[in-house]
């Protein structure tokens, strides 16, 4: 039995994707005030995420609800090291670890791995559909403010195994509606993709305290004060 998974998932994050917006980290960095070490800090903590992510998907490839996602073109770890050793150098591994929030993420993704890999499914869309959405309106944002006009510390928000992201798009989420689950799990995995969110929003939360530090309190009051209305698609890093 299918059921519209992409149209549950859309209509049942979207108040998660508004709330994403409005953290102050990325509300700052929708608005084009990028400081360079909160988002070095960040991309170490996706390292993290994204290492746990992509090692148990390809441990699960073969899982019948896991297989039809399960998109290589998609993986970001490679990306991430590129990254991060343009910010710390080559024994970047030795000068990085998962914050607080990092690990709890890594360690759910763990954990639903382990017991009901189903819901990872909720976890994959979370991140890899949000990089897609708007990592190229990121990437742009980011080169301005860092003042980088290369992709050097910024790949990834770059997918060079995908031609076309909104033909992948439209390909992912009809995978997503073919998966052979029923609507209680299609509950749960939605359930699961708000979990993902809120775990986002608080590594956001963390780099928080250096971003008032980089811009101080006045400025990031301001940039905060509006609160955004939000999408279907959330745009975060």
């Amino acid at each position: 039995m299918s059921v519209a998974l992409a149209t549950q998932l859309r209509e049942g994050t979207k108040k998660s994707h508004t709330m994403a917006e409005n953290t102050g980290f990325v509300s700052c960095f929708l608005k084009g005030v990028v400081d360079k070490l909160s988002y070095r800090k960040l991309v170490a903590d996706l390292f993290f995420v994204y290492e746990a992510m992509e090692e148990e998907m390809h441990r699960l490839k073969d899982h019948p609800v896991l297989a039809p996602i399960a998109f290589e073109q998609l993986d970001r770890v490679t990306a991430l090291e590129e990254d991060l050793a343009f910010y710390f150098g080559p024994e970047w591994r030795q000068q990085i670890e998962a914050s607080p929030a990092a690990t709890e993420y890594v360690a759910r993704i763990r954990e639903v791995a382990q017991t009901a890999p189903e819901l990872l499914v909720g976890h994959h869309y979370t991140r890899y559909l949000g990089d897609l959405s708007g990592g190229q309106i990121l990437k742009n944002i980011a080169q301005k403010a860092m003042n980088n006009p290369t992709d050097d510390g910024l790949h990834f928000y770059v997918f060079p195994e995908i031609a076309d992201e909104k033909a992948f798009k439209t390909t992912y989420r009809s995978a997503m509606d073919t998966l052979p689950i029923d609507q209680p799990m299609a509950d749960r995995i939605v359930e699961e993709a708000n979990q993902a969110f809120h775990l986002n929003m608080k590594m956001f939360q963390e780099l928080e305290g250096n971003l008032v530090a980089a811009i101080g309190k006045v400025l990031f009051g301001f940039l905060t004060r509006r609160q955004r209305t939000g999408s279907t698609e959330a745009v975060v890093a």
